[in-house]
This record gives C-alpha cells, structure tokens and sequence, in this order.
C-alpha cells in the first residue's frame, strides 16, 4: 500500500508539472535554453558567443567618449571678441603732423597714441575717431585691425593699429563640481594650448578617487562624459578646450547587477548591484565580486553579459542588425565557463558601466527541485491520511466504545 501510495503521488506531481510546464517551478531568471533561443516577446536581441575574436572586436571599438564626440582636435584659435570684452587700442603713424600725432611731438618716445579702454556694447561694436562704428563681436584682433586701417588710410600717415584684450569678459571656460577651487577662466589668448586635464588643473584638481570620478564636458549644444581616468590613461580624450566650454565634474561608482546562481548559498549580498572600486574591472573580477559561481545550482557554461552596443559594433559581432530600430542595439554575449579557457577570455573582457551579468541555472536543479517537490506531497498525503485514520479512533474513545480489533482502556 506505501508503494502505491508513493506512485500514485508521483504520478500527481508530474501530471500537475505537466499542467504547469516549466513554469510551475520558481525561477530567479530564463533558463539557458530559452536565452539560447533568442525570442522574447517583450524585447528582441541578439546572441554573441565570447571568443578571441568578438572580444578583440569589443577592445578596438570601446566608447570614445570626447573624441567621439567632439571630432575637432584642433587647438583654440585666435580669441574672438564678444559682447562686454574690453578693447584696448593703440594707433601708430609713420610721422608728426598726421590724424593721431600732433606736429609737436618730437620730445615723443614713439609716434603713437592709445585710447582710452572700451567695451563691446550690446549690438557687438565699438567706436574708433574718424573710423566710426566697427564691428567686433565675432571678429579677431587683426580683422578689426585691419578695417581700422583701411578706413582711415587716406587720412592718417601710414597708420598701423593694434587692438588687444585688456579684460576677457566671454571666451570663458568654467570648471565646476567636485574639484578643489571651482572657477571661470578666460582662453589664453596667446594661445596656449590647453586640455581638459589642465583645465581641471587649475581647478585645483578633483577631489575624490579618480576611478569613481566622472568628468562632463559640454560644448555647443553637445554633452560627453568619460570616466576621469580614462583622460588619463587615454591621450585622444585629453582634447583641447575651447571657448564657452563647460567641464562638470562629479563622483559616481561605476557599477554592475549580477542575478542567478551567483555567490554562496544562502549567502547575503551574492545578488544586487556591486561597484567596480577601480577604473576598469573585467568579467571574470565581476563574476568574483559577486562571490562566484554557485556549485550546487549555477550552468557554468551559461554565464551571460547583457549590454547595449551600438550598431555598427552590433554588426561587426554578427548580429542581425535589420531586427533593431534605433542608434543601440540589445546585445546578450554567452561565455562558457565550463570550458577551461573560458577564463582567458572572461579576463580579456572589460566590463562597462549598467553591465549585468546573469549566470543560469544547471538543468539538473529543476530536477532537483521536482524530487523536493515530490516529497514534501508526500510528505503531506502521509500526515493527511494518518489524521483521517486518527478521527474515528478518537471518536469512539470520546463514546466509550471500541471500534473492531481496538482496546479500551478502563
């Protein structure tokens, strides 16, 4: 009778996880297969096995970050002026008894003159005797130089003008946030050549740990952010500033989500979001912060990267780029960590910023889980069919009756 018993429950059980299907189990993410099958009713994606090759494509097209964006990597050009820049001006003659210098100047140290200081009004322009208005915002020092001259040519001997910048009120570069002494400072005119890296120099420098430190650049309408060590590390990122840009600096852990079997069993924290504590991390680093894999429950060769990679990379990797709308392309990069050079190629990968990681369980744990399940009803049925014996026996002790091949006690 046991025998049957524990059949026919078994029997139970299957027809009730037939019913269900692999859905009647708990889950904490897809199965390995149905990650493999690249179908998803919600979102579509595209499946890149990590080798040699996909990950030497992944290194050669890393984001760019600033160069990316701001291709010109020409340095500052002359400074232009701008509305409420003070001019200062200076007019030489070749000789006394001109436009500018009086007949009785010999006791002169030179054959000049120099006006008095003025701003750029508020249409863009100054003024200059017997020259009239001149257009200076937008201009360079030479343009305004030169039509200076050309329009008092005729009436001056052998002028020449120099026009220079005796307060710089716009070309301004501002430096903010997490740096020791925030400023606003003019473009050198001379041209000195600064980057971003000596813009936040003179900033006093960041305040916090480099790796966690992130650097914002914002130039014409466009914003780029980079990581403050890879400005570092990376020359091509170390662009020139120009005027008017903005450089934001701020502190922010770079970080992962890793979900499945991950980390010891029962073990706090072994699932969540971790910080990358460092510039750069790789897969397997992420995989050990998260506290490895799990023995009892993980599919080592099923460790999956999700990401999105734009979409000329997308293509590179193979992926059927035609499925996807839009500049990013969802990507889900399998490694198999069964295979003993799966490391290798796990330690080559570099991981990035809002990365997750999701290891799948092993097949023979949804085994697992139906013997469990086939001996906790079981389980059941015993202490269910021991308490209905137990109801006429007790009944009939309550009456002072015996039931047939049962004893009372007196």
């Amino acid at each position: 009778m046991p025998g049957l018993r524990l059949s026919g429950i078994t029997l139970l059980a299957t027809a009730l996880i037939g019913v269900g299907g692999c859905s009647f189990f708990p889950q904490d993410g897809p199965a390995s297969v149905d990650v493999l099958s690249q179908k998803s009713d919600i979102v579509p994606y595209g499946l890149v096995k990590l080798t040699p090759e996909t990950v030497d494509i992944l290194a050669a097209y890393e984001p760019k970050g600033l160069a990316g964006t701001f291709t010109d990597r020409r340095p500052a050009s002359n400074i232009k002026f701008g509305v409420g820049d003070i001019v200062s001006t200076t007019v030489f003659e070749a000789t006394a008894g001109g436009l500018f210098i009086p007949l009785d100047a010999g006791a002169r140290p030179g054959n000049f003159v120099t006006l008095p200081d003025q701003a750029v009004d508020d249409h863009g322009n100054i003024s200059f005797p017997f020259a009239g208005v001149i257009r200076a915002a937008g201009r360079n020092n030479v343009e305004i130089q030169n039509e200076i001259v050309e329009r008092i040519k005729n009436r001056a001997i052998e002028p020449q003008v120099i026009i220079t910048l005796a307060q710089q009120r716009t070309s301004l570069i501002s430096v903010i946030g997490e740096v020791n002494t925030p400023l606003r400072f003019a473009v050198p005119a001379t041209g000195a050549g600064d980057r971003i890296l000596d813009a936040i120099t003179r900033a006093g420098g960041i305040k916090g740990q480099g790796f966690s430190t992130w650097v914002m650049l914002e130039r014409g309408g466009k914003r780029a952010t980079v990581p403050f060590e890879n400005l570092v590390m990376n020359a091509s990122n170390n662009i020139y500033i120009q005027p008017g840009d903005r450089i934001y600096v701020y502190q922010e852990q770079q970080k992962f989500i890793a979900f499945g079997a991950t980390g010891a069993l029962d073990a706090i924290g072994s699932q969540g979001e971790f910080n990358f504590d460092a510039w750069r991390i790789n897969l397997a680093e992420a995989v050990a912060k998260a506290g490895g894999l799990q023995d009892a429950r993980a599919d080592a060769s099923a460790v999956f990267l999700y990401r999105r990679e734009p979409r000329e990379v997308a293509k590179l990797l193979g992926v059927d780029t035609g499925r996807f709308a839009g500049d990013l392309v969802p990507v889900i990069f399998q490694v198999n960590l069964r295979d003993p050079g799966g490391y290798f190629i796990a330690t080559r990968t570099q991981m990035r910023n809002g990365d997750v990681i999701y290891v799948s369980n092993a097949q023979s744990n949804d085994l697992s889980k139906f013997f469990n399940f086939v001996n906790t009803v079981a389980s059941a049925s015993a202490v269910t069919t021991t308490a209905i014996v137990g109801v006429p026996t007790a009944s009939a002790a309550i009456h002072g009756h015996a039931l047939a091949g049962a004893a009372v006690v007196q």
